[in-house]
C-alpha cells in the first residue's frame, strides 16, 4: 500500500533511517530523518516556504514499512540548485501549467544520495510507479528527482523518465597520510601557491579551529549564522536556513556536523558548515564578516582535505 505524509513526523523515525543508511552502506547525512525533521521542525522546508511534503511510504502486507520517497508538492523552483525555470516558462508560453510539481530531494542541498529509499531494486521499482501515480493525484504537472544515484536512475529509466546531467567537482584521497603527502602529489608551483595561501592567512593572525560534537556551541551557530546572512543575502539574495535549523541539526546530529571557524584577534570572523558521512565530507555553506585574502580557500577546502585526510575520508564535496 502506497501512502503519501504532508510530515517527516508521520514516519517512525527507526524506519526510516534503517531504509535512508542501511548497513553496509556508505552512511549519508543529509538522508537522515535527523536532517529533513529540522528542516520542517525550523520551518525551512514546509508549506509556508513552497515545500508541502509529500512524502511516499510503502507498506507490505503486514503494515510494515518497505519504501520511502522524501518528496515535497512545490509552488517554485527555489532552492532546489537544478535550474529548470527555463523549463518552466518555455511549459507556460506553450500553454501549460508548470506548477505544483513534485520535486524528490533533499531541500536546499546538492548533495547525491538515495532519493528511493528501499533495499530491493523491486520495492525502488515500486516507489518509481508510486510517483507516477502521486503525480496524478496531485494534478502536477511533473515528478523531478534530483541530485540521485545510479541505483535509483536505473529504478526510473525508461518509463517516461527522463535523464537530466551535470557535473560536480571532488577532491578524491587516494592514501594521503597528511596534507604534506598532498601537496607532494601536485606540481612544483601548485605546491608553492598552496603554501603561500596558507601562509598569508597565518601572517594575518588568523587562527582556525575545527569542531565537531560537542565542541560546537551556541555562541558558534550565533556567529556562523550572522556569517551564513551575510554571504547568502550579498551573493544569492535568499538564505534559506533560519537559525533556528542551525541549533537542531546541533542538538541532533552534532557528531556528523564539521563546523571550521577563524578567529582574529579573538573575535570569530569566517566558517564554514560540512557535514560528515562514512566515506566523504560535504562541504555545505560558508560566511565571513571579515575580508582576508586566501581565507575563503583556507576555511572551506584546505582545513576540510586535512580533516578529510585525518579521518580516512575517501572524498570531500564542496
Amino acid at each position: 500500500m502506497l501512502t503519501a505524509h504532508a510530515s517527516v513526523h508521520d514516519i517512525p523515525k527507526a524506519d526510516w533511517d534503517w531504509l535512508a543508511n542501511p548497513p553496509g552502506l556508505p552512511y549519508s547525512p543529509f538522508v537522515s530523518h535527523d536532517f529533513f525533521r529540522s528542516l520542517e521542525d525550523a520551518g525551512c522546508a514546509v508549506a509556508e516556504t513552497g515545500w508541502t511534503g509529500r512524502h511516499l511510504v510503502l507498506k507490505a502486507a503486514d503494515g510494515h514499512i518497505t519504501g520511502i520517497v522524501p518528496c515535497y508538492r512545490k509552488r517554485h523552483s527555489y532552492g532546489e540548485y537544478v535550474f529548470d525555470h527555463g523549463w518552466a516558462d518555455a511549459f507556460s508560453r506553450a500553454g501549460g501549467r508548470y506548477y505544483p510539481k513534485l520535486q524528490c530531494a533533499v531541500p536546499f542541498t546538492p548533495a547525491t544520495g538515495r532519493r528511493l529509499l528501499a533495499a530491493t531494486p523491486e520495492t525502488r521499482a515500486a516507489l518509481a510507479q508510486g510517483l507516477i501515480a502521486l503525480c496524478s493525484q496531485e494534478e502536477a504537472s511533473s515528478v523531478h528527482v534530483t541530485f540521485l544515484p545510479e541505483d535509483d536512475w536505473l529504478a526510473l529509466g525508461g518509463n517516461r523518465w527522463l535523464q537530466r546531467t551535470d557535473i560536480q567537482f571532488h577532491w578524491h584521497n587516494t592514501g594521503f597520510g597528511c596534507f604534506d603527502d598532498f601537496l607532494k602529489s601536485l606540481s612544483s608551483q601548485k605546491r608553492k601557491n598552496i603554501r603561500k595561501e596558507r601562509a598569508a592567512v597565518a601572517a594575518a593572525g588568523i587562527q582556525l579551529a575545527c569542531l565537531t560534537g560537542s565542541d560546537i556551541r551556541e555562541a558558534h551557530w550565533d556567529a556562523f549564522y550572522d556569517f551564513y546572512m551575510d554571504t547568502g543575502g550579498r551573493k544569492w539574495g535568499t538564505p534559506y536556513l533560519n537559525r533556528r535549523f542551525f541549533s537542531l541539526i546541533g542538538e541532533a546530529m552534532a557528531d556528523h556536523i564539521l563546523l571550521v571557524m577563524a578567529s582574529r584577534a579573538g573575535r570569530l570572523i569566517a566558517g564554514a558548515l560540512n557535514f560528515i558521512g562514512s566515506d566523504a565530507l560535504y562541504g555545505r555553506n560558508w560566511g565571513a564578516r571579515e575580508h582576508h585574502d586566501n581565507l575563503h580557500f583556507e576555511t572551506c577546502y584546505y582545513q576540510a582535505i586535512e580533516f578529510a585526510i585525518s579521518r580516512k575520508l575517501a572524498r570531500v564535496e564542496a
